[in-house]
């Protein structure tokens, strides 16, 4: 393929538009002039991956003399994955900017909800926890003592102190 001055022009104005949005100050805009950037080094390497030819796959036939060159096709899809990387970066950074800005100047800052709390309040909290857990192995011990002989547990009625009638 020879270079066509379409594409080449095409590929300058890109590179010339996407250098001139990526000096903004906007995320936004350097994002898109990021991709433009991207998308004409990936023109870049078309232009200059040689001459139009038959396919890289087929070897052993007459045919490998006008065969293309699979390098700058390997080169190009590298360029594509890393642009696509970069651009994920690149929103999750304008995302995160959008987020703080929208926090005002409380910036990142979680304020502490239980502040006010004392040791005491917290191991009331706790406490209601320790007894349910009590009564539950006291349960599961009651109905071990009580099983059968085949495992089976047997009911037993209670006075309600834990103790058997």
């Amino acid at each position: 393929m020879s270079a066509s001055l379409t594409l080449v022009a095409v590929m300058a104005v890109l590179y010339a538009v996407g250098i001139y949005v990526m000096l903004e100050r906007s995320l936004t805009r350097v994002l898109i002039g990021f991709l433009l950037v991207g998308n004409a080094t990936n023109l870049l390497i078309f232009i200059m991956s040689g001459p139009d030819g038959t396919s890289p796959i087929l070897t052993g036939t007459r045919a490998d003399e006008d065969m293309v060159d699979p390098l700058p096709q390997v080169l190009m899809l590298t360029a594509i994955v890393i642009n696509f990387g970069l651009t994920a970066f690149l929103l999750a950074l304008i995302y995160r900017s959008w987020w703080l800005a929208r926090l005002g100047e409380e910036g990142d800052t979680v304020p502490d909800e239980h502040r006010g709390d004392t040791e005491a309040s917290t191991e009331a909290t706790f406490d209601a926890v320790d007894v349910d857990e009590e009564a539950i192995q006291d349960v599961l011990d009651a109905s071990d003592e009580h099983a059968d002989d085949r495992g089976h547990a047997v009911a037993v009625p209670s006075d309600g102190e834990g103790e058997d009638r």
